[in-house]
């Protein structure tokens, strides 16, 4: 049995039920972004700077505030 890629995607929408379904989409993810902004900018601040290009077997200070 072969697993089409897109799958969750079904076919023959109509052109409003798509533009219906990927408006939903954007809000949804809009929504979500802005509840959890702040947690997310956290996590992001976090990822951007994990190591030193210059040294990179030095990992930065934990933060006290991340726990």
């Amino acid at each position: 049995m072969s697993r089409r890629r897109n799958s969750l995607f079904p076919e023959g929408l109509s052109d409003e039920a798509a533009a219906a379904l990927c408006d939903f989409l954007f809000r949804l993810a809009t929504a979500c972004e802005s509840h959890y902004f702040v947690q997310l900018r956290r996590h992001h601040d976090r990822q951007r700077n994990l190591y030193d290009p210059e040294e990179p077997w030095r990992f930065p200070p934990s933060d006290p505030r991340a726990r």
